[in-house]
């Protein structure tokens, strides 16, 4: 994960913390103790409390009276909610993004959904997968929008890693060159329409919840 040169400690983190939560390393409802956290990170008690604070905005962790700071639980309905949410907000990104997508920006999607094809575990997929998305739609130029589509790709980024913890099966994304192609013909509607589908009705695989008990739920692109 590469920090921008401004990015204060506190960020930093949040976001070394935000990944182990993530990807199953730190199990939902384990402490966050703040004394531990200082002392791996050589800081003061003050970031990593402005740390625990953007862990809480992005609803990886909550704090509990006389329990502290624990990492969220999670369960197979909230993900309905980011797969409705991904396919309203995404397609407002791409509507005011495609004017301004370059054919650099295409080539460079479409290497993105080639290394996603061509993955070997789970993390490699998510990365290539969010780094297709955002190369569509940065160029919409609106950060608060982008903000909040980036918090919930990290949502669906949890459910992905827990139901491919122990084994990953990549397959090939004919929406993702779908998206591409209409994108290169102008095809906007066409675009945001396949978009819509893509975050919207995706895979299904038995997983465990949180509580260990097994589901059977969507898996998002």
């Amino acid at each position: 994960m590469k920090h921008k040169p401004e990015d204060t400690l506190a960020v930093k983190i949040a976001r070394s913390l935000a990944d182990r939560i993530i990807t199953g390393t730190i199990p939902p409802g384990t402490p966050l103790r703040q004394d531990h956290i200082a002392t791996e990170f050589g800081a003061s008690h003050v970031p990593v409390r402005e740390a625990f604070r953007h862990l809480e905005a992005q609803g990886l962790a909550v704090s509990e009276p006389r329990r502290g700071m624990r990492v969220t639980s999670f369960d197979v309905e909230e993900l309905h909610e980011v797969a409705a949410m991904r396919a309203s907000l995404e397609v407002l990104a791409l509507r005011h993004a495609a004017p301004k997508i370059t054919l650099a920006m295409l080539d460079a999607a479409e290497e993105a959904t080639r290394a996603a094809d061509a993955s070997r575990e789970v993390r490699e997929w998510e990365a290539a997968n969010r780094r297709f998305h955002r190369l569509i739609l940065t160029p919409c130029a609106m950060p608060r929008l982008l903000s909040t589509i980036d918090g919930l790709h990290m949502a669906s980024a949890r459910f992905l890693f827990a139901a491919w913890r122990t084994e990953w099966e990549a397959q090939t994304d004919h929406e993702h060159r779908a998206i591409l192609a209409a994108l290169r013909r102008g095809q906007t509607d066409v675009a945001c329409t396949i978009l819509s589908k893509h975050v919207s009705r995706p895979g299904r695989r038995n997983v465990q919840n949180s509580d260990g008990r097994s589901n059977r739920y969507v898996i998002l692109g």
